[in-house]
């Protein structure tokens, strides 16, 4: 079997992801991507990721990451070569079945601002974390932020 190469695109504000590869390889064990092999042949998967970020509790995306989530889907040639995968997280305040709750508002809320942006529903796949995986600490107010997002995550179709 051959390694397969992975070149991934992160679009977060420094302040948020470090270049840490050991944070890159929990980040692609959240989104469930522990081992990606493409035929025999080496390949190279060319993930592009944005984060959206929200208040505690809210699944409100303001004018700015509006603007953010157009540019980048915008930057993106060939879309339609790509499956749009949608991963939705809270922090661990509040009970389980409530942040499960606003994780797919959060979802929901991303979503129709792609809809918006005429991608189509069946191109889009859903994850939603609710409190479960969170990448950063919930211990500290920090990690607490960085917790309350939704990632796009474009994976490029291969034929």
């Amino acid at each position: 079997m051959a390694n397969t190469c992975l070149s991934v695109v992160f679009t977060q504000p420094k302040s948020v992801l470090t270049s840490n590869l050991f944070v890159r390889r929990i980040l692609l064990f959240a989104l469930g991507i522990s081992w990606v092999l493409i035929g025999s042949a080496q390949e190279r998967l060319d993930l592009k990721m944005k984060s959206v970020f929200f208040g505690g509790g809210s699944y409100y995306i303001d004018g700015v990451q509006i603007q953010e989530i157009e540019t980048f889907i915008k930057s993106v040639p060939d879309l339609e070569n790509y499956q749009i995968g949608i991963s939705s997280h809270t922090d661990n305040i509040g009970g389980a079945e409530y942040n499960k709750w606003l994780s797919q508002m959060r979802s929901l809320s991303v979503i129709e601002q792609l809809k918006e942006l005429n991608i189509p529903e069946e191109q889009i796949i859903i994850k939603d974390n609710g409190q479960r995986n969170p990448l950063y600490n919930n211990n500290t107010l920090r990690g607490r932020l960085a917790n309350r997002r939704v990632d796009i995550i474009l994976t490029p179709i291969y034929f």
